[in-house]
Order: C-alpha cells, then structure tokens, then sequence
C-alpha cells in the first residue's frame, strides 16, 4: 500500500483548495450543492493516496476533474441521475471555456457566483449566512453555530433546508443583475464578515488568527466594491477588514500566546493596509450614509490612529459606539459598547451596562469582559468567579490559556 502525504499538508491543502474548488463544481455540475459536496469529498479520499510522492502541479484543477468525474459516475448509476445527466453535460459546456486555474475577471469569479447564490433572497438570511460559511468558508457546523451564538443542530438544519431550496426553487449559479443587487446585499455583506471574524479571532485550535479565511474574505470584498464602487456599506466593510486585519502579526507571541490591544508591539502593524482601509473608509464615510460596518471601520481607524494605548481617543470611540447600538442593537455591539464606555467612564460604568445584556450567558467573552472589569475595581472573587465561567465556553486554546493566567493571580 502506498504512503499517504502527511496529515498536516493534506490539511493546508484542504484548507487553500477546498472552497475554490467547490465553487467551481457547483458551477460545472449546474448549481448541485450536494452532488458537488459529495464528489470533492470522494476526489480529496483519492488524492489522500494519488498524491503520496508528491502534490500535482495544479491541485486545485485536479480536484476540480476528479470530482467532475466521480460526479458523472454517480449520476450514470441512478435513475434520477441519468436524467441529470444531460442538464449537467450542458453546463459543463457552458463552463468548459472558464478553467480553473485561468485569470477571471470579476463577473466570472466562482467564489462571487457561489456567494449571490447562497445568498439569493428566497433563503431566509439566517441560511444564506449558514451556506454560505460553510461552503465557502470551509467553516464546519460548529464553527458557525459559535459565530451565530446558536445550537449546533439548529445551523445544520438550516444548511440542508438552503440547500434544498436551491434545488427545488432552480436558484440560477449566476452574479445578480444590477438591479437585483440591493436587495441581496445585506447577506453578502453578513457572510463576508463572519467568515472575516472566524478568520480574525479563531473559534478552536492553537491559533488566534486563521488568515486564509481573513483574506479570502477580503479579496471578496475587494471585488464586490469593483462590482458595486458606489455602496458606502461595502467600501465601510472593506475598511473594517483592512484595519483588523492590520494587526494580525502583533495579536500573537511566537509561543502561541495571546497578546491583548493595549499590550501589542504597534511597530508590526501593517501600515500599508492601515492606508488602504482609511481609504476605503474615506470614500465610504463621503456619501454621509453611515451604516454599522463605517461606523465599526471608524472605530477601527481610531485605534490604527494611536501610536500608543495612551493616545486611544476613548470617548471618541464609545460616541461611535452610542451611535452603533441604535443601527445595530445586537448582544454583541452592546458588549463591545460597554467595554468602550469603561474605557472611557470607568469600570463601573461599565460593569453597569454588561448587567443590562442578555443573551450573552454562554459567550466567554462577555465573562471575560465582567472578569477584567472586576479585576480593575480590585474585586478579587468576583473577577474570579467571572474569569471560570468565561473558562467553561471557551474553545480557542491561546485564549484559554490567557483566561487560565488571569485565574491563577487569584489562587
């Protein structure tokens, strides 16, 4: 029996090929989710083997004509599928001019289709997120009940129901025309950031960051704003991402430790996607439309702003934040709010406004956020009590280990 590559590297390899090959199948096999799914799994079990001395030259298209061709075996062996047969051969036609590895511009670009189709307003938006994180994202189910604060059961639901519309409903694989496009952003836009924040701030593993996801959700944002260069939420998410994403090499220690805002070395922020993203939000901010991704990206800038923790115009920020909440009332913006206002107005102010938040009671963060504060008012049980409860939700080993430091200073 012939060796298998590592396991390590035909992870990397999922992780870099899976989601850009997907997009390409759903593509090529004429909008099959399923048959698509099950295909490139079958083409990842043989390259598991077909790859032992050596990666191809082109993974990704081998994936793509691999699958392609496990799917049509598939659809030979059933009734059903042979009836399939001929709608896939014609989009296989239609789709034999656009290869995989061939420079697309932006309306041919798999991943985009893969995105308007997923977020087609038949689904409800609580699916469209759904598929779309795990199709493209490559996130599993838990990773996106986590982002969602949801039941694990709950999420895959959703995704098989999305799928299924997609199905049954005939959604064409296709970029929205222009008049279309409206009403289909808000979930674009929601995907684009949830697959940016599990890339930024890692729900499992040993690393804080997951930049393929961080990128991926980038290079996307960059072309919808090709696509749509007069929507101020789109350049306002870019700018967000842009400025997050700066810091990435600074949010971790060579040892794998967690490094918090204030204690991060600036000098390794990323001046030049500082610039980019200040642009983005430049243009954003000029159409006096602000939505909650400027006003996050505004947020964002300030911080870039400050050469040091010091110089963090704090009342600025929770001002921003004031306005935030009344555009985007959610648990989430109403921690970040209260963590502001602390900033700004003391630990008691903010304990206060954490004490009017629900549905946060499984989020460690929001433990981690009480824990802190108690930790500066010097209420040592408390932050304690706090600092243990943050510990059983949290699931991302370098933040584990931060909150099982801050623990042991109380004994």
């Amino acid at each position: 029996m012939s060796a298998k590559p590592a396991p390590s590297a035909l992870a990397a390899a999922f992780r870099e090929y899976n989601a850009t090959a997907l997009a390409s199948l759903i593509r090529s096999l004429g909008g099959d989710f399923e048959l698509a799914e099950d295909a490139l799994q079958e083409a990842w079990l043989s390259a598991a083997s077909a790859w032992a001395n050596g990666f191809p030259a082109n993974p990704g298209g081998w994936l793509v004509t691999t699958a392609r061709r496990k799917a049509l075996d598939r659809l030979r062996r059933t009734a059903i599928g042979a009836r399939q047969l001929e709608e896939v051969a014609r989009a296989m036609l239609l789709s034999a001019s656009m290869e995989f590895d061939d420079p697309q511009p932006v309306l041919n670009d798999d991943q985009l289709r893969l995105i308007f189709t997923c977020c087609h307003p038949a689904l409800a938006i609580e699916a469209r997120v759904a598929l779309t994180l795990k199709t493209l994202g490559g996130l599993t189910t838990g990773e996106i009940a986590r982002a969602f604060l949801a039941e694990e059961t709950a999420i895959a639901q959703r995704i098989v129901r999305a799928k299924r519309k997609i199905r049954d409903a005939r959604i064409p694989y296709r970029v929205p025309e222009a008049h279309e496009l409206p009403d289909r952003l808000p979930g674009v836009l929601a995907v684009l950031y949830l697959v940016f924040s599990e890339g930024y701030s890692a729900t499992r593993g040993e690393s804080v960051v997951r930049r393929n996801l961080c990128d991926e959700a980038i290079r996307l944002g960059r072309l919808i704003a090709q696509l749509m260069p007069d929507e101020s939420e789109v350049l306002g998410l870019v700018a967000l991402m842009l400025l997050h994403h700066s810091r990435r090499a600074a949010r971790q220690m060579e040892d794998g430790e967690l490094v918090l805002l204030d204690e991060q070395d600036r000098s390794l922020w990323d001046r030049a996607a500082i610039r980019e993203g200040r642009s983005f939000l430049k243009r954003a901010l000029s159409a006096q439309r602000a939505g909650a991704y400027q006003l996050q990206a505004s947020i964002a800038a300030i911080h870039a702003e400050a050469a040091t923790p010091e110089e963090t115009r704090w009342d600025e920020i929770a001002a921003l934040y004031d306005r935030l909440i009344e555009v985007s009332p959610t648990p989430v913006v109403a921690l970040n709010r209260a963590a502001a206002r602390a900033m700004a107005d003391g630990p008691q102010v903010g304990l206060a406004l954490l004490g009017e938040i629900e549905g946060l009671a499984s989020y460690h963060l929001y433990h981690a956020a009480r824990a802190d504060l108690f930790r500066r008012l010097g209420r040592t049980d408390e932050a304690a009590t706090a600092y243990r409860a943050a510990l059983e939700f949290v699931t991302n080993e370098p933040e584990r280990r931060f909150l099982e430091r801050r623990l042991a200073e109380y004994g």
